[in-house]
């Protein structure tokens, strides 16, 4: 019971501060983002007033949790994986492809469910043509977000080493991150938005945003092109634009069925958000198909959690993004699910690979 009050405890003191805090944001780019470095992190302990009022109360909290020594709990995993499978099934539903979804069939938006689309030939010609994950699960799994806290982690070689590697938003890999982030991909997402925004939609010259794929090589490029009416033809445009131009990325849509049930599922959990960001819903999908997850670049705060100084919102710029989704509640069901032992979330610096 007082392990549960504590739960409690830190689950709305989250919640309560979520006003306060400066959010960071692995999942959605709404503005027009330049790609740069961002100005030198301020090192060593930051000063009581660069801290917002309660923040660091809350960061204390939430180290104190983090803290206590972690190990893999094999039973909490599968226990977690059977209940993902039955109520989500992301293995065969996460992604749209020609097996769950036939010509004829209706798609019902995850954020518009009074729309649909009846799915045409021609719409069909552009859904993978089966799942796209391996047939066994994948040993390793890293999951990077986009937060500041990645700035000067030297995670680069930690994240690399992963069997597979999933990445939010089409994010910069290059111009010095490399050492941070890494450079591996095997899956990236992309909003619409930054296709509008960056790319013009798609509606002029298409080859820079063909170029800005070459980053990512082969690696599955999941849209969310069924999740609003809006976003279907610019999602389209961008599986046309990869075919014409011979790129080796490989396009596929969320699946808006499995969306809805994803956020079932956590509202089960006790995670009240109108939307799931891109890096809940990725977790959740390495969390099926993974047998180990690893976090990166998942911190919602304005503040380093051991030195607290400032970071930027996101590790290659500082432009805030809309709040549409919970992001202090959802990392705290990131960081249950970190002392349970269900997956591993990484703060601060990461140690050097033994070869």
């Amino acid at each position: 019971m007082k392990e549960q009050s504590r739960h409690a405890s830190l689950i709305l003191t989250l919640l309560c501060m979520g006003s306060l805090l400066t959010t960071v944001t692995w999942y959605l780019l709404d503005n027009n983002v330049e790609l740069y470095k961002p100005p030198p992190q301020k090192k060593g302990p930051g000063k009581l007033s660069d801290v917002c009022k309660g923040c660091r109360e809350v960061i204390d909290k939430v180290k104190e949790h983090y803290s206590q020594p972690w190990k893999r709990q094999e039973d909490n995993s599968q226990k977690l994986r059977a209940r993902l499978k039955s109520k989500c099934n992301g293995f065969d539903k996460a992604i749209v492809t020609q097996a769950n979804t036939p010509v004829g069939s209706k798609l019902v938006y995850d954020g518009e469910r009074k729309r649909n689309l009846k799915v045409t030939k021609e719409i069909f010609s552009t859904f993978a043509k089966e799942h796209p994950f391996a047939t066994k699960k994948l040993t390793m799994c890293a999951v990077v977000g986009n937060g500041g806290i990645l700035n000067d982690s030297k995670c680069g070689k930690s994240i690399d080493s992963a069997e597979f590697v999933m990445r939010c938003n089409l994010p910069p890999l290059k111009n010095g991150f490399e050492k941070h982030v890494g450079t591996k991909t095997d899956l990236v997402t992309a909003n619409p938005s930054i296709l509008l925004q960056k790319y013009g939609g798609l509606m002029g010259r298409r080859r820079p945003f063909v170029e800005s794929l070459q980053t990512y090589g082969d690696s599955l490029l999941v849209l969310p092109a069924f999740s609003y009416g809006f976003n279907t033809p610019v999602c389209m445009r961008a599986v046309y634009t990869i075919e014409d131009f011979n790129s080796p990325a490989r396009p596929v849509f969320f699946n808006p069925g499995y969306l809805m049930n994803l956020t079932a599922f956590w509202g089960s959990e006790g995670l009240k958000a109108g939307r799931l960001s891109t890096g809940l819903i990725m977790t959740s999908i390495a969390l099926e198909i993974c047998d180990n997850v690893e976090l990166y670049g998942f911190w919602p705060f304005s503040n380093h959690p051991y030195d607290y100084y400032s970071l930027s919102n996101h590790y290659y710029d500082d432009l805030k993004a809309k709040a549409v989704h919970a992001m202090p509640a959802e990392f705290n069901i990131l960081l249950q699910l970190h002392r349970q032992g269900l997956l591993k979330l990484h703060l601060g610096s990461c140690l050097p690979i033994k070869n």
